[in-house]
């Protein structure tokens, strides 16, 4: 399997992949750079923003969802400046900024938020305080909070029926699966994969078997799970720090992997955003629905 780099950027903390299968885009945000960033037939086009956005969602009335650490915003995508308006905030909590994001199959936006660690000139501020939560954005703006006293929320994944979604907290090592009730609660939180020696577990995509490719953190790798949680096979990656990762291309067989730049940076690569066709089809991705 051979990882490429998609250019020569690199960025300091690339998270939150999107892949638009309807314009063969790619959407994905720099949190410690400010930077939402788009790479499609069109070319490549980034947007600067004044604080950190954690992920780049486009929505199904053409415009964008931005998650800052003020609230959701929009942002149309064919402005020249980055002009985004308040859309919502779904964690008024202060000192705490968005992380993970993804839209489930009806559209919704559920969004994962932590203690803000990175400081003004982007370095990081130690984690110390469980203040986390997991919001679920309605396309008319309605909030509702689903979890609290999260340390780092990440990854948010459904299985096919869309009874249960995996959401990953790292200052626990761990995944874990949660029942969805008719009425959108959550319900009886089992450990779904728990510590593992390669990393720690950062953002995550599924494939059309139902496994999860999870990147670790510090591993240098993905870690594919099977349905049941069980470890399947480790992905060797040429990045240190791996943050997440998504299905695209025009056969859904490309992985899509972002990664950060820390100050421990090993090689040349650490910060790219890579890319390999893995032989496997990959579920594709929702868009805001509102």
């Amino acid at each position: 399997m051979q990882w490429l780099p998609i250019s020569q950027q690199r960025y300091r903390l690339a998270e939150g992949p999107f892949w638009d299968a309807r314009d063969r885009t790619l959407y994905w945000a720099d949190i410690a750079g400010r930077l939402a960033c788009r790479l499609g037939p069109d070319g490549y086009r980034q947007w600067q923003l004044t604080e950190p956005v954690s992920a780049f969602i486009p929505c199904a009335s053409g415009d964008a969802l931005l998650t800052l650490a003020s609230g959701v915003y929009r942002l149309d995508p064919n402005a020249s400046e980055a002009e985004p308006t308040r859309f919502c905030v779904a964690d008024a909590t202060p000192g705490n900024r968005a992380n993970e994001a993804r839209c489930d199959a009806r559209g919704r936006l559920w969004l994962g938020t932590m203690q803000n660690n990175i400081a003004e000139d982007g370095g990081d501020i130690p984690v110390t305080q469980r203040s986390g939560g997991l919001f679920r954005i309605d396309p008319d703006g309605s909030v509702t909070q689903l979890l609290s006293d999260l340390g780092i929320v990440n990854t948010l994944l459904w299985n096919e029926a869309g009874d249960r979604v995996i959401c990953g907290d790292t200052l626990d090592e761990s995944l874990y699966s949660h029942g969805i009730t008719n009425d959108g609660r959550l319900v009886d939180r089992q450990a779904w994969a728990g510590p593992h020696p390669r990393g720690v577990p950062d953002g995550s995509a599924m494939d059309s078997e139902g496994y999860v490719w999870n990147a670790r953190w510090g591993g240098r790798c993905l870690l594919r799970f099977a349905p049941d949680g069980c470890l399947d096979r480790v992905v060797e990656l040429p990045v240190s720090h791996p943050t997440s990762c998504v299905f695209g291309g025009p056969s859904l067989t490309h992985l899509y992997v972002t990664s950060a730049t820390p100050s421990e940076a090993a090689n040349d690569l650490d910060g790219a955003v890579l890319t390999a066709d893995v032989g496997i089809v990959g579920l594709p991705c929702t868009g805001f629905a509102g």
